[in-house]
């Protein structure tokens, strides 16, 4: 039986800690981690996945309330698999892959985010935050590294060469906590960025949006639909999503003259559903928010040993379902560096990048969450007019069909200009350039069905699709000091191929070697996030040791132009 999510709550527990009183110095963990939302769970299970103890403070002691953020992108999803919950998210959520953008009384166009087959997770689910924070706890209860802390309010941090210190206030009365690093995850206002004396800089938009859950019992099917000027809501816009347990998610655009308080009042928010819905549909109300938005975020996402992410780093409208996508990049982003660092298999310099990539991510989000706003939400005559002609074109000519913005729906960033890239030598097409996430694909290891990304991630990887002419100089060199997995592709008739320390891995319908423009002897080197840092037509041993000190940031000196 499904656990009620919105019903739980956790207890303060005392921890031994809050008995070391001084002189003697507070108790030291490697990764202290502030928020036990989305992203400070995801980044504690990456972590602990990977052999790195973390403390996971939290404030309060409940999920989240109401659905909040629910569009959880496809790679999420296979963010989440790699965190050991990805079968729950998918199976709970509402799977979706078409769109639908209407104009007044008329459907406009609707459009595909996944047309093609062969891919484990669909391009989203809708599925309630508290729903997707509740997987990630009891993920994160299974594994004993992640020591979770209720009631635990960070009120000061200092920091200095050797290490972060923290004072929590708990019901029981405050102490302190030494560590190497802290990661803030504790939302839009962030309480370590209050009190580091930091601030998010960006744009308040002048307008504000309804949000209503409602339960009911619909034929709509699982699409995502979005109606500009509708007849039941004139001049302003309407979003509409699926979400288990027949609910049901609507935001209205009210202006920004609305009074949010009156709003919310259920005698106001009835007969707006009812105008979508009709005066004769039963339903629900089960939760009711105002929200004005805001795209926006630090100058710099770390600040010696702290590094923020999700919400705390950065914000930006809900149109395309960026925040809580944006926020699991981070967390995946930043735990295989933390780690490497801490063992001492990398630098410190190698945090660096973790801002360097997410803040690109961030500004790229930021842009076409301000792009999509000032289309959905215009504010003059002329935008209002443009705005109008583009959606009446749309109906019938691709061209304008690009210029209509609903919302660019979320996609990982690709790091073009990543430090811990190697630039391509050879020619290339397709995606999968340095710096990409990387492209699932069906195949089948030992015999069973599988998934491709599933058989990559916590470490790297060399992918090499198979060559029987060129396959001798890959086996004749060893890996091990720099810790490189080595999978070996092949097509499916030579399914049966063993090469004594390799995982072969079938590529059951060619689609891999497809997505990755891949011919016999290409070689792929893969991050522990899943995202590509380099690749070449021919394995080189000399190329591949360069291209993994590089993305470590351990390499002095390189043969590679």
């Amino acid at each position: 039986m499904e656990k009620e999510y919105q019903q739980l709550s956790f207890a303060y527990v005392k921890s031994p800690d809050e008995d070391v009183m001084p002189p003697v110095p507070p108790v030291h963990h490697p990764v202290v981690i502030v928020g036990a939302g989305p992203v400070g769970l995801a980044t504690a299970i990456d972590l602990a996945q990977q052999g790195v103890a973390t403390v996971v403070l939290d404030d309060d002691c409940t999920l989240s309330t109401g659905s909040r953020a629910i569009c959880f992108a496809k790679r999420s999803l296979e963010i989440f698999d790699r965190l050991g919950c990805g079968d729950r998210m998918a199976e709970k959520g509402v799977s979706w892959n078409v769109g639908k953008v209407f104009f007044q009384d008329q459907m406009v166009y609707s459009f595909d985010l996944l047309p093609e087959s062969g891919h484990r997770r669909p391009a989203f689910i809708n599925l309630q935050q508290y729903y997707v924070e509740g997987y990630l706890l009891d993920r994160a209860q299974e594994l004993p590294n992640i020591d979770l802390r209720w009631k635990n309010k960070v009120s000061g941090i200092v920091q200095n060469e050797e290490h972060a210190e923290l004072t929590i206030e708990t019901p029981n009365g405050p102490y302190q906590l030494q560590c190497d690093y802290v990661v803030a995850a504790d939302g839009a206002r962030s309480s370590v960025r209050h009190l580091s004396g930091l601030e998010s800089k960006g744009r308040t938009f002048r307008d504000r949006f309804l949000i209503v859950d409602i339960r009911m019992t619909a034929d709509f099917p699982s699409e995502r639909w979005f109606w500009f000027d509708p007849p039941f809501h004139p001049n302003q816009s309407v979003l509409l999503h699926r979400q288990p347990d027949n609910m049901w998610r609507i935001d209205f655009q009210l202006g920004w003259d609305a009074d949010p308080i009156a709003e919310k009042q259920a005698e106001k928010v009835i007969p707006r559903v009812q105008a979508l819905l009709g005066n004769d549909v039963e339903f629900e109300l089960v939760w009711v928010s105002v929200y004005t938005f805001s795209c926006l975020r630090m100058d710099k996402f770390r600040h010696g040993r702290v590094f923020f992410a999700g919400d705390a780093a950065h914000g930006v409208s809900p149109f395309g379902a960026r925040g809580a996508n944006s926020g699991v990049q981070d967390a995946e982003n930043l735990a295989w560096k933390l780690k490497l660092v801490l063992q001492n298999k990398a630098p410190q310099t190698l945090l660096d990048s973790y801002a360097e990539e997410r803040e690109y991510a961030a500004d790229e989000n930021i842009l076409h969450s301000t792009r999509a706003t000032d289309f959905i939400t215009p504010k003059s005559d002329i935008s209002r007019s443009f705005r109008d002609a583009t959606l009446r074109l749309a109906k019938k000519y691709d061209f304008a069909r690009q210029l209509v913005n609903s919302g660019r729906l979320s996609k990982p960033a690709t790091l073009f200009d990543s430090s811990l890239n190697t630039k391509d030598r050879d020619v290339f097409n397709g995606a999968m350039v340095p710096g990409a996430a990387i492209a699932d694909a069906p195949v089948i290891v030992q015999g069973q069905s599988h998934w491709f990304s599933a058989c990559v991630g916590n470490e790297f990887a060399g992918i090499y699709f198979y060559d029987s002419a060129s396959v001798a100089r890959l086996s004749s060199f060893d890996f091990r000091d720099i810790h490189l997995k080595q999978l070996v592709v092949v097509p499916p008739q030579s399914a049966g191929l063993k090469l004594e320390g390799f995982d072969v891995i079938v590529d059951v319908e060619g689609l891999l070697a497809k997505r990755f423009d891949a011919v016999p002897g290409t070689y792929y080197l893969l991050r522990p996030d899943q995202h590509v840092c380099a690749r070449w037509r021919q394995f080189d041993a000399g190329l591949v040791r360069d291209a993994v000190m590089r993305a470590t940031r351990n390499l002095v000196e390189t043969s590679v132009a």
